[in-house]
């Protein structure tokens, strides 16, 4: 028995590390724009991180934090300065050292949604004319251009920006939380403007494989 209590505690002071919230949450004062749980009150700066887990690749979180640049160009959707395009909350994001950044990436990739279902998306590209259709739901139907950064037939940027860019959002977002989101963005974000457009999984799958393709990064 004595053994076995040994291992076991041996064995949580080598988990619990990975799990414990790393200091630097407290002291870059990240919590003055982002809730890491539901229960928190909405600091209004900031999207949300308790599910960080579901929406982020690890490997861009540790890049971003250590060289942040600007996702959303008029500021986040809560931001008060928000409405005038005049961001209250200062861009690009504060920055992380290498070891700081790995601590906190770690951390974050613990954060999940309850219930969370995964497995919508299959890793298969779409095909070039897929693609193209794609793009023209995209574009055309649902007017998300409107809103949101991409790229044209020659790799130039174009596109609104009153929401975050989604030039490389296949190295920054998840593929299951893409199609989630578009899905159900009101579930993310109660207040938000984005659109509810009740779209069929198979036109969100699609959706969401046009929008992380869309990548000046091979």
């Amino acid at each position: 028995m004595r053994i076995g209590i040994g291992v076991l505690l041996l064995i949580c002071m080598s988990v619990s590390p990975v799990w414990a919230e790393p200091e630097e949450i407290e002291k870059k004062g990240c919590r003055d724009c982002h809730r890491f749980s539901s229960e928190e009150k909405q600091p209004a700066r900031g999207p949300d991180l308790f599910y960080a887990g579901d929406k982020f690749h690890e490997n861009w979180l540790k890049e971003f934090l250590q060289s942040p640049k600007v996702i959303r160009k008029v500021g986040y959707i809560t931001d008060p300065g928000f409405p005038s395009g005049n961001p209250e909350v200062s861009q690009p994001h504060s920055t992380l050292t290498h070891e700081e950044s790995a601590r906190v990436s770690t951390f974050l990739m613990t954060l999940h949604l309850p219930d969370y279902e995964t497995g919508k998306v299959d890793d298969v590209p779409l095909s070039k004319g897929a693609r193209a259709q794609a793009k023209m739901l995209f574009e055309r139907n649902f007017g998300c251009i409107a809103c949101h950064e991409a790229l044209n037939l020659v790799g130039k940027v174009r596109g609104g920006v009153s929401g975050p860019t989604l030039v490389d959002s296949g190295l920054r977002l998840k593929p299951d939380w893409v199609f989630r989101w578009l899905k159900s963005p009101e579930k993310f974000l109660p207040r938000g403007r984005m659109p509810v457009f009740n779209l069929d999984d198979e036109t969100a799958i699609r959706i969401t494989k046009y929008v992380l393709s869309i990548r000046t990064k091979k």
